[in-house]
């Protein structure tokens, strides 16, 4: 098929599951994904991991399922049903956050040489933006706008923050993950008083991305810190660990009159009993509106509300980011060679824990 002067090949070289048990191979021939009428078709430039890369592929894929989220390329065909109010023209360079992982939706993963995405859920990158930075962006993203403007309820004012957010604390726990990176900086843009917890020689990092006090989450007393801080008032927390010390922690931290709390994985509902804090987890590819069909706790109905979420909320990321390249900072980045088989390195490293405080992105050329 042919767009314009782009020729789209019928196959591809792919990151793919082996089999059901959690093997992954570099597939060659590899059928590409077809563009959804909705949907923008993008050839990959850099790639991404995040640790959800690690997690979800052992019961999570089938046979030739293609991996991987996160993704930044060039459009090579936009689905006939994509309005021209959107903006878009074959070539503009976008990022975005594939199906990854979806056995509906095998060829959708974005480790491969074409990857697809919803056009009104991409994001058209500033021309002094590179590519690797763009690629570490679209799950912190969607992660970060469904926790903080839908589970927490906080309004969708960062393009024009309100006088009356300005006084208000949100705590975010875990600050220095790449989602509570990308968290920070769009709760400061906002107006909000950010409040963090991070190992000490993360302070500078998360004070850099607008975090206004950091608290050692190792230190015994720092639920309680965080407390004396806000006053006993802080109504919002937001859980980037979501491990049964954090939830404790965010729960202890909430003030008297209660508050939400956002967690970025299924929470210990014990710990989550608290009648006055209204608790919820969310998933960043849900924001689709597709849901999800990964095996329990992991799956979720279809919700055309979320849908209609990212179709205020990505916009809104793209006019920000319009107006600079910095204006939205991804998490720190290191760069790596090798392309998908550096991938394959990559999730080794993230299953032994060696990545800390920056995210590994790999060009791609194919």
């Amino acid at each position: 098929m042919a767009v314009g002067r782009v020729t789209i090949p019928a196959k591809q070289k792919a990151l793919c599951a082996a089999d059901a048990n959690g093997a992954v191979e570099i597939a060659e021939g590899v059928d590409v994904v077809r563009c959804d009428p909705d949907g923008v078709l993008v050839k990959t430039a850099a790639l991404a991991l995040n640790p959800v890369d690690t997690k979800m592929i052992n019961g999570f894929l089938g046979p030739g399922c293609i991996l991987g989220f996160d993704f930044a390329g060039t459009v090579v065909e936009i689905g006939a049903a994509v309005p021209a109010s959107r903006g878009l023209r074959v070539g503009d360079r976008v990022f975005g956050c594939a199906d990854g992982v979806d056995t509906r939706r095998p060829l959708a993963g974005a480790f491969a040489e074409y990857t697809t995405c919803p056009a009104s859920l991409v994001v058209k990158m500033h021309p002094d933006q590179p590519f690797a930075d763009a690629a570490a962006m679209g799950t912190a993203i969607s992660s970060a706008g469904l926790a903080l403007f839908r589970q927490l309820g906080l309004p969708l004012t960062f393009e024009k923050p309100r006088a009356e957010d300005r006084k208000k604390w949100v705590l975010v726990y875990g600050g220095a993950t790449s989602t509570g990176t990308m968290m920070i900086q769009l709760l400061a843009r906002a107006g909000y008083r950010v409040v963090t917890t991070c190992s000490p020689a993360n302070n500078d990092l998360v004070a850099a991305y607008g975090a206004e006090r950091a608290f050692d989450y190792r230190a015994p007393s720092h639920a309680q810190d965080i407390r004396d801080l806000t006053g006993n008032a802080l109504d919002y927390a937001v859980d980037c660990v979501t491990v049964p010390s954090s939830t404790k922690a965010c729960y202890a931290a909430i003030g008297r009159a209660g508050g939400r709390y956002a967690a970025l994985d299924p929470y210990e509902p014990a710990l989550a009993s608290r009648r006055a804090v209204t608790p919820g987890w969310i998933l960043a590819t849900t924001i689709s509106g597709r849901g999800s069909v990964w095996p329990a706790p992991y799956g979720r109905d279809g919700d055309p509300a979320l849908r209609a979420f990212g179709e205020a909320y990505f916009p809104a990321i793209e006019r920000i980011l319009a107006r600079g390249a910095d204006q939205i900072k991804p998490h720190p980045v290191q760069v790596r060679p090798g392309g998908l088989e550096g991938i394959l390195e990559g999730i080794d490293e993230i299953r032994r824990k060696e990545v800390r405080g920056f995210k590994l992105v790999y060009p791609v050329e194919w």
